[in-house]
């Protein structure tokens, strides 16, 4: 840091990552980041979805979670709407996460082929 105005430069692009994480949500999104998930492709799916909500200015609230317990199936995403109702998305890969942004995100339209339904 060499002036204040980098300090408050650097306060502000840490502030819009902040906000990005915690508005106003439609949606909260998790995505799987235990060491199941990292190994599974989840950094680039995080990137997407950050990426994407960015983008499209989108109240969501993006988070990172541990591990979501079906390994097998990562890298997991789940999508909770403000009621509360759960969409778990399986094997999420960043043009999934793209897929699901433009569907699920802006459109409100669950994308059943990648979803596990829970009873």
């Amino acid at each position: 840091m060499k002036s204040l105005d980098e300090l408050n430069r650097i306060r502000e692009e840490s502030l819009k990552k902040v906000n990005l994480r915690q508005n106003n949500a439609q949606y909260r999104v998790l995505v799987g980041m235990a060491t199941c998930g990292i190994a599974a492709g989840a950094r680039p799916v995080m990137k997407a979805f950050m990426e994407g909500i960015e983008a499209e200015h989108l109240a969501v609230t993006l988070q990172q979670t541990g591990c979501i317990g079906m390994c097998i199936h990562e890298p997991i995403v789940e999508i909770i709407d403000q009621a509360g109702i759960r969409t778990t998305y399986l094997e999420v890969n960043a043009a999934k996460a793209k897929e699901i942004i433009e569907s699920h995100l802006k459109k409100g339209v669950i994308l059943d082929a990648y979803t596990h339904v829970t009873k």
